[in-house]
Parts: C-alpha cells; sequence; structure tokens
C-alpha cells in the first residue's frame, strides 16, 4: 500500500487527507489553504484555491528533488595571451549549453519559484566529486568548436570547454506550495477543474506526469515537462477541444475524458508516452438523455455520474479503445467520483455529502458490489471527565420492530445545512457559517433522510444525567435511516473518560488518484470506528452494540445490492491473422461478461493488438457466436470463433494457445458465456438438434419452435452451436430425447444427459469415455525399368508418404495424433483391410496414382502404394452410457412427432457383420431363428434392460411382411437413405442427392428418382419432411473444407423438393440428425374461430 493519502475538501474549502496507516482525517497543516479542487499521483497532487492559484503538495521522499543546472565556459587560444576569453565573430558565445546554440551565463539561472532553494555555489565538474583538479581544471581540448572534444591536450588544440555545475532542492515537501506563474504572469482565466495522470504510460523509473485544466471559458490546458525532478512543470499549452470543457479526468496511463457543457462526453485519442498531449477526440454519447456533469477515468475503466446523481459504468473500455462500448447502470447517487491506481473507486454522496468506497473491486469484477461509507473520524479530540456518581446515562438505541424497515417519518427530524456551491467563490458566502465552532456541523456520515441515533444535550444544572452521542453508524457503516424508526431506551454505564470527537463535516470533493488500497483488506474506516469501539468497552454496552449491528448490517448490505456488475477476464493467446502477411500474433483477451437487467448487450470478447505501432482491436459479441470449435493447428491448441459474419466470410476468428489447461480453460469460459447469454441449460434439450464433425466432436443446436416457420425462419449462419464431452463416428435422435451414438471403435453410446429417468442420475452419472480410431497414412512407390518400384518418384507425382489425398506429406516421423487429447495405443503396422483387397505384403497396384487400385499386379501398373495404420485412444467424461456388447456399424432412431409419446422407441441398426438389428422391446438377430430380447426402449429409459434369449418359430408382424426392391438412380450407387413423413432423400457415392417421387401412403415405393443437388456428404431428413445436408464444399469458397450445415428452404407440402440452400457454418461435419425437429408452424386463428 502507498504511502500517498486520500484526499477531500469539505463544502468550506478545507483540505483533509486520510492514510491507511493513520485511520483518521487529518486537516491541512495551513489553515488558511482553503480549495475547491484536488487531484492526486503517487508522488504529489495539486489543487485549485479559492483564490484562483494552482497548488502543489509534493510528498517527502528520499533522496530529496534534486535539479542539476549546467553551462558551459568556453575559450580559444591565440599566440600572444594563450587560452582566453576572447573568441572569435564566428565562435560561439563564452557561456553557452553543451551544443553551443543558447547563450548561458552564470547570473542568467535563477531559481523557478520561491519553493526551490541552491545548495552551493558554482563549481567545475571535472570527475572529481567538485573538487578543482591539478592537472586538467576539468577542461576539454578540440582543434575546434564543432569537432569532438576529449581530455589530452594536444598541439593543435586550439579550443577548450569546461563544464559547471549548480544544483537547486525543492524544500516545499510535504506542505502546499502555489504553482510559478507562467513568466509571472497569470494565467489568461481562471481554472476550475484539474487531474493529473499519465505517470504509469512509460517503465522508466523516471516518471512523467500529465497535468490537465480547464480554464472558466471551457478551454482545456496541459501542463508541460512535469516529472519527478520537476514537479512544477514547466508551462501551460492550449489544447484544442472542438467545444466548451466543462470537467476533465486523466487515468494513469494514456486514458483521457472530457465532459462538455451539453452533457456529452469527449475522449482523447493517441496518447502515448511519446505523444502525452494525444491527437484526436472522438464523442462519446452520455448515459441518458439527462446528460454527463462528472466522470472519473482509471487504467482501463471510465466512470460517469449524470445530472440525475445516477452512476454509470463504461463496458469495453482500454488503452486500445479509449471509447469503451456501452453504458450500464451502477447503484447509488453521487455527486462526483475518483478512481485509485489500482482502479478502486471513491465517491461522494449526493444526499449526506459522506465519503463512499466502492468495495468488492478487483481486476476480474471491475465494478465491485456495494458502496461502504468511510466512517474515518477526525484527527484530535478533547477528553472530558465525569464522576463517578453521574455515571448512569439513559440513551436511546435504535431496535427494528416490525413495518419499520422500509420506511419511517423524518419530517420532525433537523436536516442538516449543507450549502449548494454554485461558484467557485462559494467561500465568501459561506463566512456566516465558518463563525460557528466547529463540532456543530452536521454529521455527514448520516444520510440526508437520517435521523442522529443519539442528540447530545448540555445539562442545565447539576441534577440532570449529562447526555453522550453514540453514534452507532460510523461505528458499522452506513446505517439506513429506516432501520431506526423503532426506539427503545437502555441504561449504559459510561467510563469516567469519555472522548468527544468532533463531526465529519459535509464532503464536497474526494481524490483517489495517489491512494492505492486493496479492496480485499479490512479497515477500520470501513466498519466500526476505532474511537467510537474503544469509548465502550462496559460488558453491558458491548452486547447491545453487537445485537443493533448485527441487525443494521444485514439491511444495510441487502439495500446496497445492485442491478448491473462486470466481471473481466483477461489472458494472452495467438491470433491468426486474416489478412497478408498470414501469421500468429499474441494479442491480449479479454472477456466482459455482464449481468444485470440492465445487460443489453451482454458479454463481449475482446482482442487487443498492435500493428505498424498502431493500437487496435477486434470484437465478438458473444451473442453472436454461433460455434466454439476446437481444433489443433501448427502445434498450437487452437478455437475456431464463428460469427455469422466470420460464416459468409468463411474465416473464423482463431485463437491458440501454447498450453491445453489455458486453452481447456478459455474454452469453458467461452461456452458458459454463450450459453449463458442466450439461457441454455447446462444439457441440451430432447429437441435439441445433433451434428458429428469429422474429428468425431459432438455439437448441438437448441432449435426454436417455430424454426421452421417462414415468419420467424433462422438462417443456418445464426444457428449457435455448442459442443457436448464425446467423440463419436455419428449420432441419431429423436424428439423424445433419446440419442444415440457409435464410436470408432464401433461400441454403442446412449445420451443419458438431462433425462429424467434413472439413466439421467445415480450410477450414470457423467462416466468415462473412450474411443479408438486409426490414422493412416500411405506409401507410394513407382517402377522404373532399372531397379523396379522405388520410392523415386516422377515431379508430378505425389508424395512418397502422403495422406489419402497425396497432397500432404505424411511420414511415420512427422505424423501426430489427431489432438493432444490423444494417444498412440499401437505402432504403424500394414493395413491388409483395404477396400479392393491387397497383396501379401499389403501393396494396391495401379497405373497412376490417379486411377483405381486394385489388390494384384499387372503388366500395366506401374504405380502402387499400401497402407499404414496406427491406433489413438482419446479418454473423456460425460453423461454418456455404453452399451454393450455388439459392434455396430451404423444406428437410426424412429422420430416421431412432439405430441407423441410412445412408450417403446424402436431404435435400428447395422452390425459390423452386416446384420440388421431392431431394438423395440425385441433386439432381432436374424441368425438361425434365434432373437435377442432387450427391454425396451424409452425417453425415460434410452438405454434399455438385461438380455436374454429366445426362439422364435414363426415371424413378429412388427417387422413387416417382405422387402420391396427399389432400383438405384441410373449408373448410380446409393450410399444412404434418409426417410421423413412424405418424402424420401438419398445419396449416391459421387455426393449426388436424389428425392423419390410420387410416393403414397397406398404406393410407399414412390415411382422414380430426381436429381436435386450435387456435393452432398449427409442427408437427414425430419418428422415434418425438413431437409437438412453435410455438403462437401460451398459455392464459391473452393478452398473451404467439407462439412457445411446446410438447410433446404422452401419444403412445403405443394413444394416438396424445396427451392434453395442455405449454407451455415463449416467446421467439417460429417453426420447430422434433425429427427427432433418436430415442431410444426403455428397456423394463425381464423376470424370464424
Amino acid at each position: 500500500m502507498a504511502g500517498s493519502p486520500l484526499w477531500a475538501l469539505d463544502v468550506y474549502g478545507r483540505v483533509f487527507s486520510l492514510s491507511a496507516a493513520r485511520g483518521r482525517w487529518r486537516r491541512a497543516a495551513d489553515l488558511l489553504l482553503e480549495l475547491k479542487r484536488v487531484t492526486g499521483s503517487q508522488q504529489c497532487c495539486w489543487g485549485i484555491g479559492c483564490d484562483q492559484h494552482v497548488y502543489l503538495h509534493v510528498y517527502p521522499s528520499q533522496p530529496p528533488i534534486r535539479h542539476q543546472e549546467e553551462t558551459y565556459e568556453n575559450q580559444r587560444w591565440n599566440p600572444v595571451d594563450g587560452y582566453t576569453d576572447t573568441l572569435l565573430p564566428t565562435d560561439r558565445w563564452q557561456w553557452t549549453d553543451e551544443w553551443g546554440l543558447n547563450p548561458q551565463p552564470l547570473h542568467s539561472f535563477v531559481l523557478p519559484s520561491a519553493n526551490w532553494e541552491w545548495e552551493g555555489d558554482w563549481y567545475v565538474d571535472d570527475e572529481s566529486c567538485g573538487r578543482e583538479s591539478s592537472e586538467t581544471v576539468g577542461w576539454e581540448y578540440a582543434v575546434d568548436f564543432p569537432t569532438t572534444f576529449t581530455k589530452e591536450k594536444k598541439w593543435n588544440s586550439c579550443v577548450r570547454r569546461r563544464r559547471w555545475l549548480r544544483y537547486r532542492r525543492y524544500k516545499a515537501l510535504g506542505s502546499w506550495a502555489k504553482l510559478p506563474l507562467d513568466r509571472a504572469r497569470p494565467p489568461p482565466e481562471p481554472y476550475t477543474d484539474i487531474s493529473c495522470g499519465g505517470w504509469d504510460m512509460s517503465d522508466s523509473p523516471e516518471k512523467h506526469i500529465s497535468l490537465w485544466a480547464v480554464s472558466q471559458q471551457g478551454m482545456l490546458w496541459f501542463r508541460t515537462g512535469i516529472r519527478q525532478q520537476n514537479p512544477e512543470g514547466t508551462c501551460w499549452e492550449p489544447i484544442q477541444v472542438p467545444r466548451e470543457v466543462a470537467q476533465v479526468s486523466a487515468g494513469p496511463k494514456d486514458l483521457l475524458w472530457v465532459v462538455l457543457w451539453d452533457g456529452q462526453l469527449l475522449a482523447r485519442t493517441g496518447i502515448s508516452k511519446d505523444c502525452p498531449k494525444g491527437s484526436s477526440w472522438e464523442l462519446v454519447q452520455p448515459p441518458n438523455q439527462k446528460g454527463a456533469v462528472h466522470v472519473a477515468v482509471g487504467i482501463s475503466v471510465v466512470w460517469a455520474v449524470t445530472k440525475d446523481n445516477r452512476v454509470w459504468f463504461r463496458r469495453g473500455v482500454n488503452s486500445h479503445n479509449p471509447t469503451g462500448s456501452g453504458w450500464i447502470s451502477i447503484g447509488g447517487e453521487m455527486l462526483m467520483l475518483s478512481v485509485g491506481p489500482s482502479d478502486q473507486v471513491w465517491g461522494v454522496g449526493s444526499d449526506d455529502r459522506t465519503v463512499y468506497f466502492r468495495h468488492g473491486v478487483t481486476a476480474t469484477e471491475v465494478t465491485g458490489r456495494s458502496w461502504v461509507a468511510v466512517s474515518a473520524q477526525l484527527d484530535g479530540g478533547e477528553s472530558t471527565n465525569h464522576s463517578s456518581d453521574a455515571s448512569v446515562f439513559a440513551g436511546e438505541v435504535t431496535a427494528p420492530s416490525q413495518g419499520s424497515i422500509l420506511g419511517c417519518d423524518d419530517t420532525d427530524i433537523p436536516k442538516p445545512h449543507i450549502p449548494k456551491i454554485t461558484s467557485d467563490s462559494f467561500i465568501s458566502a459561506l463566512v456566516s457559517d465558518r463563525s460557528t465552532p466547529t463540532h456543530d456541523l452536521p454529521s455527514a456520515a448520516h444520510p440526508k433522510s437520517d435521523s442522529s441515533i443519539l442528540i447530545p444535550s448540555s445539562p442545565s444544572d447539576g441534577s440532570e444525567t449529562p447526555w453522550s452521542n453514540v453514534d452507532l453508524k460510523e461505528m458499522k457503516g452506513s446505517v439506513p435511516s429506516s432501520a431506526r424508526s423503532s426506539v427503545a431506551t437502555y441504561p449504559i454505564e459510561l467510563l469516567q473518560n469519555t472522548v468527544v470527537q468532533e463531526e465529519l463535516p459535509p464532503w464536497a470533493w474526494v481524490t483517489g488518484g495517489g491512494f492505492d488500497i486493496d479492496s480485499s483488506s479490512h479497515l477500520d474506516w470501513f466498519n466500526i470506528s476505532g474511537a467510537h469501539s474503544s469509548s465502550f468497552t462496559h460488558p453491558h454496552v458491548i452486547p447491545i452494540l453487537n445485537h443493533f449491528l448485527s441487525i443494521t448490517e444485514g439491511t444495510y448490505l441487502k439495500a446496497q445490492q445492485e442491478r448491473d456488475s462486470v466481471r473481466v477476464t483477461r489472458g494472452c493467446m495467438c491470433w491468426w491473422r486474416d489478412w497478408p502477411p498470414h501469421q500468429w500474433q499474441d494479442v491480449d483477451v479479454m472477456l466482459e461478461q455482464v449481468t444485470g437487467a440492465g445487460a443489453q448487450t451482454g458479454d463481449i470478447l475482446y482482442l487487443y493488438y498492435t500493428h505498424d505501432q498502431e493500437k487496435k482491436y477486434v470484437y465478438a459479441v458473444i451473442k453472436e457466436v454461433t460455434a466454439l470449435v476446437p481444433v489443433f493447428r501448427d502445434s498450437l491448441y487452437t478455437l475456431a470463433v464463428y460469427t455469422p459474419e466470420r460464416t459468409k466470410q468463411r474465416c473464423p476468428i482463431l485463437l491458440a494457445t501454447p498450453s491445453q489447461q489455458d486453452f481447456n480453460t478459455w474454452l469453458s469460459l467461452l461456452n458458459e458465456s454463450c450459453c449463458a447469454s442466450r439461457g441454455l441449460g447446462k444439457h441440451p434439450s430432447k429437441h435439441a438438434l445433433w451434428a458429428v464433425t469429422c474429428k468425431g466432436d459432438v455439437l448441438v443446436h437448441e432449435p426454436s419452435p417455430s424454426l421452421e416457420a417462414p415468419a420467424k425462419y433462422l438462417p443456418c449462419d445464426h444457428m449457435f452451436w455448442r459442443q457436448v464431452p464425446a467423440h463419436l463416428l455419428c449420432v441419431e435422435s429423436n424428439s423424445q430425447g433419446v440419442v444415440w451414438g457409435i464410436a470408432h471403435d464401433h461400441n454403442a453410446w446412449v445420451y443419458t444427459g438431462g433425462g429424467r429417468g434413472p439413466s439421467a442420475q445415480g450410477k450414470h452419472a457423467p462416466c468415462s469415455i473412450s474411443d479408438v480410431r486409426s490414422v493412416y497414412i500411405y506409401e507410394n512407390q513407382r517402377w522404373n525399368p532399372m531397379t523396379g518400384y522405388t520410392d523415386k518418384g516422377l515431379p508430378t507425382d505425389r508424395y512418397m508418404w502422403s495422406d489419402a489425398s497425396g497432397l500432404r506429406e505424411c511420414t511415420k516421423d512427422n505424423t501426430s495424433p489427431p489432438s493432444p487429447q490423444w494417444t498412440w495405443v499401437s505402432d504403424w503396422a500394414v493395413d491388409y483391410g483395404v477396400p479392393g483387397g491387397t497383396d501379401k505384403d499389403g501393396w494396391q497396384y495401379a497405373a497412376d496414382f490417379h486411377v483405381t487400385f486394385h489388390g494384384y499386379k499387372t503388366m500395366k501398373d506401374f504405380v502402387r502404394c499400401r497402407r499404414w495404420d496406427r491406433k489413438c485412444k482419446i479418454s473423456l467424461t460425460g453423461p454418456w452410457q455404453k452399451v454393450p456388447p455388439i459392434a455396430l456399424t451404423d444406428v437410426t432412431v424412429l422420430p416421431c412427432l412432439a405430441q407423441c409419446s410412445p412408450e417403446q422407441v424402436p431404435v435400428w441398426a447395422i452390425s459390423e457383420k452386416g446384420d440388421v438389428l431392431c431394438r423395440l422391446g425385441v433386439w432381432a438377430i436374424a441368425r438361425d431363428g434365434a432373437v435377442f430380447y432387450r427391454g425396451s426402449v424409452s425417453a425415460h429409459n434410452p438405454a434399455g434392460e438385461t438380455t436374454h434369449s429366445v426362439t422364435i418359430k414363426k415371424s413378429i408382424s412388427k417387422n413387416g411382411e417382405c422387402w420391396y426392391h427399389i432400383p438405384s438412380p441410373p449408373k448410380q450407387t446409393l450410399k444412404q437413405v434418409s426417410v421423413g413423413r412424405t418424402s424420401v432423400y438419398a445419396v449416391d457415392e459421387n455426393s449426388n442427392l436424389w428425392y423419390r417421387q410420387g410416393l403414397t401412403p397406398s404406393y410407399p415405393q414412390g415411382s422414380a428418382w430426381e436429381l436435386i443437388s450435387s456435393n452432398v456428404c449427409k442427408v437427414s431428413v425430419g418428422p415434418l419432411d425438413q431437409v437438412w445436408i453435410i455438403a462437401d464444399k460451398v459455392p464459391g469458397y473452393p478452398s473451404e473444407s467439407s462439412g457445411t450445415v446446410c438447410h433446404r428452404l422452401g419444403v412445403k407440402p405443394m413444394q416438396p423438393k424445396g427451392l434453395s440452400w442455405d449454407f451455415g457454418i463449416g467446421v467439417s461435419l460429417s453426420t447430422l440428425s434433425n429427427a427432433e425437429l418436430c415442431h410444426p408452424p403455428k397456423k394463425k386463428k381464423s376470424l370464424e374461430s
């Protein structure tokens, strides 16, 4: 905690300071000093006096403030007199600066003000600590003045010089002193406001301070030359402002805001250590229509007070974005605010004129939690002795009663007289008030509507028991007046010595610019005053006070709960710059989360960076984020952030961290923020849209009930996808909340999260999920007549070790698992299970690399390749349950409408051996008449029950009667089919999408296939015939990776094929399930109904 104190001014202009070590208000030593504004830093503070002068108070420091004055004595040699002061007409002056450009005789150096004094006389600097050397006497020699000087005298040394030094010391440490006038002339007009800042812009030990002032006519002035060794500065310079300025506030770094006379605000841009004045202004609208009257700036925060005394906080303020992004309302009514070095906030209440501190302000919670009254007492008090026989006191101590918390009648209570400050000459209007004793001033620790707990009464005769002021409010923060409406009388025995404290004056101004305090530190003057707690030590008094304070403190803290709060999380990440040169760039990341009724924009993610020495930033509103997709790129843990605009550009925001722990922390934080901004629960609903990426990540979208309604249609690029912990090959679901998936190792998994039955609780709580998959690389060779097959290919051939496409080089050494979450569980081995067969060594042959390979060698086969396989494993934790023991390759869940609630949900699957399986109370395997019965699959129990076997002698009607063979489209082989309510779609091996025409209830086979679209990987048709696909490529973006989700627009009963495609995010999706989208659009009621 720094030694600089908290400064405050009362309405009479008196100056007080409060240090954390002393804990009591102490008045300035100069009793005649009267200020109307004060501002402070950690080295010194400034004030504007009622006499229109600017005052400076420099804190005592070790070592003292000393300034070195120097000048150079110049001489030229001549043959008669040797070295003499007689110089040539073209030479420099006899006494000049180091470069000889300005004359500086010894008598021209004067003290800048009466606050300085000389430490000694002039002496020659000859590197001997002020003592003259017998050899050189400090002279330096050269051929002529413009050349370099040396200590050695040569035969051609025609000129010489030596440096004279003198020190002056600042003597007004620890006291208020007038700032010297520029050229002994007063400023053009009086100053009305002053603010200092900028001392933390540079990391150098020499701290430069920027001092800003506002004149009476609305002009803005800047004080130049202020630094640690010259606290007074040099002179005032005007700064151009578009309109008249009413108030100014500067932060410790490069933030500067001003309030205009019309209530609008301006933010200064371009401020840096090389340009402390800044370059331009940006207009900022006030928080409300009433306009701003006060602004307070910190390191990265801006607070404001409007004309109705409401307190506001500016979001998104940073040195890269000095104007911020929006206002939120903070509870409390203040006259003015001040921000400290650690962005701690102080203020003066508008009603009670009490100094308040914003409690709970931290680096993450920048707005704090509540306002706490500063209950420190004035330094000094008179001790009064009372006889022991008169030590019984009948006082009034408030105790809460029923119905007295929210209201009380204070009409008969005299209100403190607080003079209203209307001009800078308010002191003259208060001369009559100054004639009254100081202890008769009204207590400023009580709100305007509060009454004193005990009113002192002077004894008229010896028979009366003396009264003593028991100020319970100052002993425990600020107590609402509503808690004092019920009064009870208790006998209190006082000690013989009672300290009569001087009551606090009504405050007018406070500055915490140099007062660095930790918000979590516990100080007595934030709660119970040390003076008062020591005055009542009798065992009968303490229980009464503790009982009262325990009741009122809870009421006070409850009343201080605010509507809005801002929480900030900062970190450092790498950002992929999406313009040339494309490269990773270090950025500062800040997530700003807002809670409360006034949070309109919601959470915002900021990225701050520097380009060409210019501070810039990009941001993403969390409500607009549509997907957070983990990827692994350039050996970095990378997160792709999609927004609608970025989706259209096919260019997401890529953020990366070298540490997996940091990546998981940010991913979890951003995912929680996205879900909270959309009001999503922890688990997906039963109507969620499920999808799987090519890498196995499971994504979920929560659709609205009117997703298919044309009037409220949500474009695909606005759909929000969140990740569910799992790793699957495909996933299927329906509207009853039944979700099944198949992993790469062909194990079946059922989702248990968010369920209502036993599968979602107890033993089926989040458990370990594992998956095993293979990573393939290809060894390629070409035949030549001399050596046969060799790894020396043609220049146009693919890499000799490559991936399946041959476009990327993949060797055994440089091939890694899909992501750092995967670990190798085997070594590289030749894969003999390649489609098309292999020879005994695993090779496949072809005439060239771009044609189809086969498993035998012919005379025309000039190339060959073989596939190498290595298995890796991933382990996660999530709400999934494994369904053993049959390995599956495909699964589907019967779609059903939302209004239907079947007790059993059919689940169809294909085993790894090609058997067709059904799971509806029965899991049938068409093998030798054996049937495996399985407990029913329902929304309450999506995994089924125990397994046992029986023998069937005849067919079951639920399995249908027979199969109809439907021919494929001409010269095409179908690989996938999806069925809706009245439509059937299929995808062939050439990625063409086909629609089956002529489907009717009486003729379900249909009549013919119709080509709808190409470039399709997967298709999913919902219960309402919604058509969703996974597109291979996006038109106009050839470099876009496959796996883009698309929705068919215009699907109607009379137009079942739809009209066009709506392209969404391209996150390399592989499968999609929309069987749960079963909310039909609501129909408008007719006038007759």
